[in-house]
This record gives C-alpha cells, sequence and structure tokens, in this order.
C-alpha cells in the first residue's frame, strides 16, 4: 500500500524510511559510503547542466566556485584512489530547473562499482527500486494515474532507436544526420526551425512522444544514446555512433542516469571542449582528468531519489515530498511575481 505523506512531519519520516533503504541495500552488498564536496572550484565538466556560481573570498583571495550538479568529479577520484564499490546519498544543484518534476536543489544517490557495465547498472537499479518499494509499502508494485506497476526484476531493455521507430515513427540516422532526421520530421508535419541542430530535432520528437510513454506496462530502460548526447560515457564497441548510456524509466518518470564511464582523460577533454568551445585545455579539471587516467573500468549511476519518493508515494509533484520545496519557499516570502508573502 503506498504512503501518502500529508504534512512536513510525514514527509520526513517517508524521506528518513527511504534513505534507510537505500543504506541498507548498499551496505548489504558491499559499498562504501562516502561524502565529497559540494563547492567545486571552476566549471563543473558535466558541461551540458547548467550551474550556480559562488566565490570564495578571504582577503584579496577569490576563488570562483560552483555548487556541484552530482558528486560525479570527486566519486572518480576515490575510485582512482582505489576505492571499487561507492555510493553517496547527497546534494545535487541544477540552476533553472524548477517544474513539477524539478527543483534546483534535490536529493541524489550516486553510485559506481568496478569491474562493472552499463549492463551491470540496470540489473543494481531494479533491484534496489523494487527493494526501495518493499521497504516502504510492503510489496514491489505501484500504483499511477489508476495504474497498477510491477518493479520486480527484470525491467525492459530498450534502445534509443528502438523507441524513436515505435513510439515517434521514426528511423534515427545511425550517422546522426541532421538532413536525414529534418526529412523525417518535414514528412511527418511535426514544426521545427532550419536552425535546428541535431539534438534539437532529436528531443522535439523524443519529449513528446517517447518519453511520456515509456515504462507504463513494465519500468523500462533506454539504452544506447546518440555519442554526442552521451558526454562522459564509453562508446560501445561494436557502434561507435552510439554510447553505452542509460536511463531508468518508471510511468513516464526518468529516474536516472547512468554509464559505463569514460576512462580516457584525452578523450574526456575533448568532448568537455566541444561543449564548451569558450574554453580552453588550461581550464580543464586536470586532478579529475589525471584520475581517469588511473581509474579501473566502472560504471556509475546517479538517480533522483525525490522522483523515487514520488512514484512510491503517489505524489503528482516533487514538491509534495520535499520538505522546503524551493518554489513553495519562494510563494511565501513573495518572491514570485504575482505572489503575496
Amino acid at each position: 500500500m503506498k504512503r501518502e505523506p500529508r504534512n512536513l512531519a510525514d514527509i520526513a519520516r517517508v524521506r528518513h524510511e527511504l534513505h534507510a533503504a537505500i543504506r541498507a541495500f548498499f551496505f548489504a552488498r558491499g559499498y562504501l559510503e562516502t561524502e565529497t564536496p559540494a563547492l567545486y572550484p571552476g566549471h563543473d565538466p558535466n558541461a551540458h547542466l547548467a550551474e550556480f556560481f559562488t566565490r570564495y573570498v578571504q582577503g584579496r583571495v577569490e576563488i570562483p566556485l560552483t555548487l556541484i550538479t552530482s558528486p560525479e568529479v570527486h566519486m572518480k577520484r576515490l575510485l582512482a584512489a582505489g576505492l571499487p564499490r561507492i555510493f553517496q546519498l547527497c546534494r545535487f544543484f541544477r540552476n533553472g530547473e524548477s517544474t513539477a518534476r524539478h527543483n534546483p536543489e534535490f536529493t541524489g544517490l550516486e553510485w559506481y562499482h568496478a569491474g562493472h557495465t552499463y549492463l551491470d547498472l540496470m540489473a543494481v537499479t531494479e533491484e534496489l527500486v523494487s527493494h526501495a518499494a518493499r521497504e516502504l509499502n510492503g510489496e514491489p508494485v505501484i500504483e499511477r494515474e489508476g495504474r497498477r506497476i510491477d518493479l520486480s526484476p527484470p525491467w525492459e531493455r530498450l534502445t534509443v532507436v528502438e523507441a524513436m521507430r515505435r513510439y515517434a515513427g521514426v528511423e534515427l540516422p545511425l550517422d546522426h544526420g541532421r538532413e536525414a532526421l529534418m526529412d523525417q520530421l518535414r514528412a511527418r508535419g511535426e514544426n521545427f526551425s532550419p536552425d535546428d541542430g541535431y539534438d534539437d530535432l532529436f528531443f522535439r520528437l523524443y519529449l513528446v512522444h517517447v518519453e511520456p510513454r515509456l515504462g507504463w506496462d513494465k519500468p523500462v530502460f533506454l539504452m544506447d544514446y546518440p555519442a554526442p548526447m552521451a558526454a562522459m560515457a564509453r562508446l560501445k564497441p561494436e557502434a561507435p555512433g552510439f554510447a553505452e548510456r542509460v536511463e531508468p524509466f518508471v510511468a513516464g518518470l526518468e529516474l536516472g542516469n547512468g554509464f559505463t564511464e569514460l576512462s580516457d582523460p584525452a578523450e574526456q577533454a575533448r568532448r568537455i571542449l566541444e561543449v564548451r568551445p569558450e574554453q580552453t585545455s588550461g581550464d580543464l579539471d586536470r586532478l579529475f582528468l589525471a584520475a581517469l587516467d588511473q581509474m579501473p573500468p566502472c560504471a556509475g549511476m546517479a538517480l533522483g531519489v525525490d522522483r523515487l519518493a514520488m512514484l512510491l508515494t503517489g505524489a503528482a509533484s516533487i514538491d509534495e515530498v520535499l520538505l522546503f520545496p524551493f518554489a513553495g519557499e519562494c510563494r511565501l516570502r513573495g518572491l514570485i511575481p504575482g505572489q503575496d508573502g
């Protein structure tokens, strides 16, 4: 039976039980819980994510800082230092994200396992989510919009190419050609701008036709993303135009993002600079890149704990499972236009 938080005390209890269930799951499998900094000197290597900027000031010393978009950089340094199985529950920060599914400050779970690939990540993820459901609700089943969804393993595995074919009726060009994809959108009567790049065209289809339909009969892992959409992931040896990236979905809700990790520092630097052409190689985190060279082959997943709480409690909005949601706090303080304090 699902838990429905009704007030701050209920929300706090649900979150406590969920965090305890996650920790018990990883402790039982020999993972070490770690703590890493929330303040990061310079730009986060996850170049596609919007950051929060601040600075450290002491006398004449000023150091530009960002709040972490995830603990990935420091956790990979721990892998390189010899810790093969690690996890962390901590705060992630993403600027410009406040919706029914996003809060600019949220609780995330991130874990890494040496020797694993993204195939192993999927097995761990489906076991974790079904375990959390049993601990909170007594059974690995949730209800969403009047439908019962069984979270028990195994979940469906679906490639991005297959998903676009099934739900959008589009054949993704294997060379990621913009013109070929544009021709298909034009034939379907889809609206787009002549200036749209490949990613723009992809997401016009994906966000409308694919994502909302994922994981309703059974949870699903969407896997094998086009290489340009996976800047931190290893490319598939047998299909180098695609990357070993995976995202779990339940009832149209993305829960996380994981990879078989890229461990080539030169290639990682090239990809970061490709996304941020205004930077130079001197702007890159040399400690992070050096760690990649020493890091064992591994896989890692970042999972949204607040979104998992939404699923397990039947919440329609992330605000319902947060103690102090950003938008709600801003309304109470009269910081959102048109709202009284």
